[in-house]
């Protein structure tokens, strides 16, 4: 009888140790820092009120809402961010950063995937460049480090451009409004973003874009790797529940809405046809009539 009490209580031990190795692990006390790009809209940007906002940084926000853990968000430009996060000063940093191999090699540990963009070229508005072909000798903006100037230096050789370096796009986009640079390349959302809030004097020019790649929220070092695991967990949770939809909606505009744009577009040039149509068969009949008069 006693042996059979002392197997019992080793059992019920064993099942207590059991159940506390398959509570979850909550979210650490620690609080994270993160960085990010100055002006970059609109995944990144200050607005009037002089707050920090955008795709980027709502994400993220959501994304610690889901996992619970706290962070602190701080903008201080591109090249600033990846050596604090190199340094040891930064956890993390997100801003627009894309996922590419050649990055990976070079030390970046990414999360999946949250936004999916290409770059491509842009002139001022009135300029009679039309592509890479019209490049040649001239001299072309692109932001330090980039996935954007890696992009450009790809072409530079073959269309025989010089590459010109800035620390961010807003003063790059300037130099070619102020004719410094011919032309820039720039990732393709925040560039017809920008040009559309602000009606800047640039247009991207079609066929100049690259192959699509994902940004990704990015950490330098392997202690980090529990943010890697919440943000990719958080991520798939607001896909889930709508909450990425909504981020996007905010600063993107709704499925619908692009959706009656190409409507309106598509009623418009199909109005166009038939005016034209209209105006040739009055030209015809004019013509006709004159040479009815002509005839008698």
């Amino acid at each position: 009888m006693r042996k059979t009490t002392k197997t019992a209580a080793v059992l019920g031990m064993a099942a207590v140790m059991a159940a506390m190795s398959v509570v979850p692990v909550m979210a650490s006390e620690k609080t994270w820092v993160v960085k990010t790009d100055t002006v970059f809209p609109p995944f990144e940007y200050t607005d009037e009120n002089g707050d920090l906002v955008g795709i980027d940084v709502d994400i993220l926000d959501a994304i610690a809402k889901d996992q619970g853990f706290e962070y602190t968000i701080e903008s201080i430009g591109w090249d600033s961010a990846i050596a604090a996060c190199q340094s040891g000063q930064a956890d993390a940093m997100i801003a627009g950063a894309s996922i590419t191999d050649e990055r990976k090699e070079s030390g970046w540990i990414f999360t999946d995937g949250y936004y999916e963009a290409t770059q491509c070229m842009a002139v001022k508005e009135d300029s009679d460049i039309t592509g890479f072909d019209g490049l040649e000798g001239q001299s072309v903006g692109v932001k330090t480090g980039t996935q954007s100037a890696l992009y450009a230096e790809s072409l530079m050789e073959e269309y025989g451009f010089e590459v010109t370096y800035f620390e961010d796009s807003a003063t790059m986009w300037q130099a070619v409004l102020g004719g410094q640079c011919a032309a820039c390349f720039d990732d393709t959302p925040i560039m017809a973003y920008y040009i559309a809030e602000n009606d800047m004097a640039l247009k991207l020019l079609p066929e100049t874009e690259n192959e699509p790649a994902e940004y990704g929220l990015a950490v330098f070092s392997e202690d980090n790797q529990e943010l890697i695991d919440m943000f990719n967990a958080g991520l798939k949770n607001i896909k889930d529940n709508g909450t990425y939809d909504e981020i996007l909606a905010k600063y993107l505009g709704s499925d619908e809405e692009a959706d009656a744009a190409e409507e309106t577009d598509a009623d418009a040039a199909e109005d166009a046809e038939a005016d034209a149509a209209a105006d040739a068969d009055a030209e015809g009949e004019a013509d006709a009539a004159a040479e009815e008069a002509d005839a008698e």
